[in-house]
């Protein structure tokens, strides 16, 4: 009977449940900080670029084309390439990837 008794009261060896909790808390936390963090940067950053433009500017677009912006609609903008003036094209606003402001080196 005395065996008995000291089976139960020996510890079940390996780690305890608080060790996984705080070891899963440690995964969240450093995906947050490495892939959820910097998209909601990388969002925040878009969104101000597309607050930011204007008829007039520079932009680069996705595809690596400068081009004028020459009209801009609610998700759509007609730029304008090269110096020919008949070139111009609707795109979506989010193939605008770099805006330049004119006078602004």
């Amino acid at each position: 009977m005395n065996t008995f008794l000291a089976a139960e009261a020996a510890p079940a060896g390996g780690m305890g449940f608080g060790f996984w909790v705080i070891y899963i808390a440690i995964i969240i936390g450093f995906m947050y900080l490495i892939i959820i963090r910097p998209q909601n940067k990388q969002k925040k950053q878009q969104a101000e670029l597309m607050e930011s433009m204007a008829v007039g500017d520079t932009c680069l677009t996705s595809s690596g084309f400068y081009g004028t912006i020459i009209d801009i609609t609610d998700d759509v903008v007609i730029v304008e390439f090269g110096s020919n003036k008949n070139c111009r094209i609707p795109m979506q606003k989010s193939a605008v990837v770099q805006i330049e402001k004119p006078g602004q080196e």
